[in-house]
């Protein structure tokens, strides 16, 4: 069995497997994750996902903040 690779970025398929670029694995809430891919016209457009960041950010300060 073979996966699709998709671009992070534009969300199409990668068929030409030279112009894939792998970016890192993503974590599954109740599964081992997947693989994260993009063309690579695309790979240095791709950015962190701003909910996750957002959350980040708001735990940062909160603990840089605490007493």
């Amino acid at each position: 069995m073979s996966t699709a690779r998709v671009c992070r970025y534009c969300d199409e398929v990668i068929t030409d497997p030279d112009d894939a670029v792998y970016l890192g694995h993503e974590m599954g809430n109740s599964g081992p994750g997947w693989d994260i891919w993009a063309h690579g016209a695309h790979a240095d457009l791709v950015r962190p996902d701003p909910v996750a960041t957002a959350i980040l950010t708001r735990v940062l300060i909160h603990r840089a903040l605490e007493e």
